[in-house]
């Protein structure tokens, strides 16, 4: 999730460019806008999807945070789940944060907040964060997000992470393990993806 990505658009996407999508999201079957310029515009990614089949339902209250969301199906799916909760949308990409807040006032979901890292506030603390992390902006950039959020969960939160086992699930997980210095399980395997777990005690 760095400006470097070629998932980063610094510009909003213009009617031209925003296309209407039918995804099914937390047991529903939805209409959403996303662009070119945010990735898998075109779908929920099989990660994603992953993600959202295997994790439990996210706490009631308290603050969400998709960390990476793109055009907001993990942001959404939260928001939908847990309409009491405060779902902090998370990314660098101009573009996406606006798709979210166009998706969240679409479906009347107003207690999502599409920010950017800097602008969420750093007394808030996660009672749950979800994400499918962007593995290819390397390992040095996807270490230093990990270890700027992952130790914002609340007590008794817990982290859930999809990582695709070819793009180093085991490794990572290992990884986190050693730096956080707190277990890691992996509590889900599916479609070539692991689901890693990390529980703040």
């Amino acid at each position: 999730m760095t400006e470097h990505d070629h998932y980063f658009t610094a510009h909003p996407a213009s009617d031209d460019e925003r296309r209407s999508l039918t995804v099914e999201l937390a047991g529903r079957t939805l209409q959403v806008e996303t662009a070119g310029g945010v990735f898998s515009p075109g779908h929920v990614d099989h990660a994603t999807a992953v993600l959202l089949d295997e994790v439990p339902a996210p706490p009631s209250s308290g603050d969400l945070l998709d960390l990476g969301c793109g055009w907001g199906p993990i942001a959404l799916s939260m928001a939908l789940q847990s309409p009491q909760a405060r779902v902090w949308a998370v990314d660098v990409n101009e573009r996406a944060l606006d798709l979210v807040r166009r998706n969240a006032d679409r479906l009347g979901l107003d207690q999502i907040r599409a920010a950017r890292p800097e602008d969420v506030p750093d007394d808030v603390w996660f009672a749950a964060v979800w994400s499918n992390p962007p593995i290819r902006v390397g390992k040095a950039a996807l270490h230093e997000l990990l270890l700027q959020w992952l130790p914002r969960l609340a007590p008794g939160g817990e982290a859930h992470l999809v990582v695709g086992k070819n793009l180093g699930a085991d490794s990572l997980q290992r990884w986190l393990a050693d730096a956080l210095g707190t277990p890691v399980e992996r509590t889900a395997s599916s479609r070539g993806f692991r689901v890693l777990t990390v529980r703040q005690s």
